[in-house]
């Protein structure tokens, strides 16, 4: 049974097992709360298993992070670095008891963090993967109580403008890549990221495998599913010649490409200079009249409203404006 207390509690108060069981009572803020404890309290009874959550979940921050790691978390694309991540944040939280953890806690961390330079969508990512670790945990029945950090919201970021390059920037930079880059694979992840948009990562990734004729298949992608795109001849047999002599690309290449661009002059919107050739890539997509449920298959975004940030580059974008505007008679 589940009652409201006249202090504005909620009471559970239940005999697993039936009359003449041991009672279980516990009072909790809200009344989700009280029904989410009352499940687990029984899935807990028919599984057999005691019930420790009776006595105080005196489990600290990095405790309950190692049951989510051991459980879920080992098992994710980015697991291990996520973990590591999460832990550096339970220890400027100072480690504490988990189950006392609130909202404010995370609020001051994060003022703190912006305070210290640390931008908005970082602090928004901390926040998703705290999220996700008491979430996971309140859902498989590890914790009694609820997320302490469930209603906070994100901060509300603008839109950053999408950056990409012109006909002149990419030759520019192409030169400085073939003429000046001492790295002997920059030049080529550069090529598959702008003729076929792959994140910089997934091109760098790829090995004689992940190639067929005139074809190239991505595998560690963002989503974790693959993805064939087409390439021309000429790419295919130069990246075939270059992996059969050389094996991989290495993993060192965006350093190359960067210090390409600085060399170049060119200026990049903040924090696109991995991405601009993926961006690259999609924008002259659109502009030159490519469908884009096309271009979300080739990019590999899960929604199509990734993709729909390049929409307006349409070169039939302002003129849809013109014919279906609504007209006075």
């Amino acid at each position: 049974m589940i009652r409201k207390l006249p202090s504005g509690r909620w009471q559970v108060d239940i005999q697993p097992g039936g009359r003449g069981q041991k009672r279980v009572r516990k009072s909790f803020d809200s009344k989700a709360e009280a029904q989410r404890f009352e499940r687990w309290a029984m899935s807990q009874h028919d599984a057999g298993s005691s019930i420790p959550q009776l006595k105080k979940d005196k489990r600290r921050f990095l405790e309950v992070l190692r049951t989510w790691y051991l459980a879920h978390g080992k098992y994710l694309r980015d697991g291990e670095r996520r973990y590591r991540h999460l832990k550096r944040i339970a220890e400027s939280f100072g480690n504490p008891m988990a189950s006392k953890l609130t909202a404010n806690d995370y609020l001051v961390y994060r003022a703190l963090r912006i305070e210290g330079g640390i931008s908005p969508k970082t602090c928004n990512n901390d926040l998703g993967y705290l999220n996700a670790v008491f979430n996971e945990l309140c859902r498989t029945g590890a914790l009694s109580y609820s997320n302490p950090f469930a209603k906070i919201r994100p901060i509300k970021i603008q839109e950053r403008e999408m950056g990409y390059l012109d006909d002149d920037q990419i030759r520019i930079i192409f030169a400085e890549l073939r003429e000046k880059t001492t790295n002997p694979h920059a030049l080529l992840v550069a090529r598959l990221s702008l003729e076929t948009g792959a994140r910089w990562s997934e091109a760098e990734g790829i090995t004689l495998s992940h190639l067929k004729p005139n074809l190239v298949t991505y595998d560690q992608t963002k989503s974790g599913k693959k993805r064939s795109v087409p390439i021309s001849e000429n790419l295919y047999k130069t990246v075939k010649k270059h992996l059969e002599k050389h094996g991989s690309f290495g993993t060192s290449t965006i350093s190359a490409f960067r210090r390409a661009v600085d060399r170049s002059g060119i200026q990049l919107p903040q924090g696109q200079c991995a991405h601009i050739l993926r961006h690259t890539f999609a924008s002259h997509f659109v502009m030159k009249g490519g469908e884009i449920l096309t271009l979300q298959k080739v990019l590999g975004h899960s929604s199509i409203v990734m993709t729909m940030r390049y929409a307006h580059l349409a070169p039939d974008h302002l003129d849809q404006v013109l014919q279906c505007k609504p007209k006075i008679q």
